[in-house]
């Protein structure tokens, strides 16, 4: 038996790294899992990958629009959504003194405003006990070069955490945060750093890692597999760091 049989999960931004592995590992253990993406090429090769109960929806977290079509989508499907893991998120990084409005702006509407509205939209599909599991990063507790706005909204998404928690008590619903320390994803390319940059940032990191390497999506994946899980049903309101001990020590 697997740890989510029988369970429909939706996974935002499912189609790459975290996302991925997440999906390839709730489909492995039972679940029928719900791929969210804005690229449609990128979630159909997700889809042939992770193979099994997974299907594709095409959309943006950051558009209210997308996120009721989603929940369309979910309800005329499955009638329900059991565990939410609203990992879809990214931003732009850069020096303090060089961030736009634009910049500003379209960090905190896919990370604070997608995230906030990804749960809210969904909510109504959610049963009592269900979980939903927000991607936050230790950036929202560290003070990293470049990241003032990325970090911004991923301490926003920790609160959320603790507010949603108290809101959905009386449903029972479990409202988690997981804290991925520096993950092999392609998020620093999307970001906009420079290739000839990223094996550098990687070193220097590692060598700053008690794990003394760096984080895998599938570190991740089997930390969500936890909250989703009967296993943490006594587990609420917490940020889960999966850091190799980098923001610990």
């Amino acid at each position: 038996m697997g740890k989510l049989d029988g369970k429909i999960a939706i996974i935002t931004g499912g189609s790459e790294g975290m996302g991925r592995s997440t999906a390839r590992l709730f489909v492995k253990e039972g679940a029928t899992v719900v791929i969210t993406e804005r690229n449609q090429d990128t979630l159909d090769a997700a889809v042939r990958e992770i193979g099994g109960a997974v299907e594709a929806f095409c959309g943006d977290i950051s558009k209210l629009a997308d996120l009721n079509a989603l929940r369309t989508h979910a309800e005329a499907r499955h009638g329900r959504v059991d565990v939410l893991f609203a990992n879809a998120g990214g931003g732009r990084l850069g020096p303090f003194e060089q961030v736009t409005e634009e910049d500003f702006d379209y960090t905190f509407d896919t990370n604070a405003k997608g995230t906030f509205f990804t749960v809210q939209k969904l909510l109504p599909l959610i049963p009592d006990g269900g979980s939903v599991i927000l991607n936050t990063s230790i950036a929202g507790s560290k003070g990293l070069p470049d990241f003032s706005v990325y970090s911004a909204t991923k301490a926003a998404i920790r609160s959320f955490a603790r507010t949603l928690t108290t809101d959905l008590k009386g449903r029972g619903i479990r409202v988690n945060a997981l804290a991925p320390g520096h993950t092999a994803t392609d998020i620093m390319r999307k970001a906009g750093i420079p290739p000839e940059s990223i094996d550098g940032i990687n070193a220097r990191i590692q060598s700053q890692v008690p794990a003394g390497r760096i984080g895998t999506g599938d570190d991740i994946a089997k930390a969500a597999l936890f909250l989703a899980s009967d296993d943490a049903s006594y587990v609420t309101g917490i940020e889960l760091t999966i850091d190799g001990g980098w923001a610990q020590v």
